[in-house]
């Protein structure tokens, strides 16, 4: 099957969701396609934690639809979040285990026999230049090494589709460009479909697709290269868009 014929990594149609009688999500439809790397962009508060809740089925959907490659995470949950590797907003590790035991405990629940675990979790630990510090537990890492493990964890199951909710906030400026560098590759390798959730508007490089979040609405969903064609930058492409519907 073609790239082109196959289903998206990501589809999201229709989706509405609301606490009470509040609104915090209006009418999203998004796809990302796997190679694709794509920033949703927009300021806190926008609606991108509850999307992401909503993808992972943290939250259930009442109002739209959610597929991952094809499977709806309604009716084929499992198969849909078996495809899925997500790093959240908030640090979940066990910071009482080693990192070892948060990886081997997170392919556990993924059904991944121990020997096969045990293969992938050096790879992703090597990659991420954390091998040595394995045995260690995971509270006397730096805030920056925690955020590496989190992203080897969501790989150590070979996801197709990747969710970060603002993997960088609160690291330095290394650590921040290591992810982005790290993630970019997998995009650039064709392996994975990213939906990199964010307000920092520098994290959207040239070769991204960006989806403006605004009030629970998109506003734009385009290239880099479109938003911010001279003389407009993709700053003034972001503030003209949320100050119109400020006004």
């Amino acid at each position: 099957m073609s790239r082109d014929a196959a289903p998206a990594a990501l589809s999201v149609g229709g989706l509405s969701y609301a606490f009470g009688q509040k609104s915090v999500l209006r009418d999203i439809n998004l796809t990302v396609a796997q190679g694709d790397f794509t920033v949703l962009l927009g300021l806190n508060g926008a609606g991108k934690t509850t999307l992401f809740s909503l993808i992972t089925r943290l939250f259930s959907t009442r109002a739209g639809r959610i597929a991952v490659f094809g499977h709806d995470m309604d009716r084929a949950p499992r198969q849909a979040l078996a495809r899925l590797g997500v790093v959240f907003q908030h640090p979940t590790l066990d910071l009482d285990l080693t990192v070892d035991q948060n990886l081997f405990y997170h392919a556990a629940l993924h059904g991944m026999p121990r020997a096969h675990a045990a293969v992938r979790i050096a790879e992703e630990m090597a990659r991420i230049g954390l091998q040595d510090r394995r045995n260690e537990r995971a509270r006397n890492l730096s805030g920056g090494q925690r955020r590496r493990v989190e992203l080897a964890r969501a790989l150590v199951h070979d996801p197709s589709l990747l969710l970060l909710d603002e993997p960088t906030v609160g690291l330095d400026i290394d650590s921040r460009q290591f992810l982005v560098d790290y993630v970019r590759q997998l995009c650039r390798a064709g392996s994975i479909g990213v939906l990199w959730a964010t307000h920092l508007i520098d994290e959207a490089d040239a070769d991204a697709r960006v989806i403006v979040l605004h009030q629970g609405r998109i506003l734009a969903d385009s290239t880099v290269a479109a938003l911010a064609a001279p003389p407009m930058t993709l700053k003034d492409s972001f503030d003209r868009l949320t100050r119109a519907v400020a006004a």
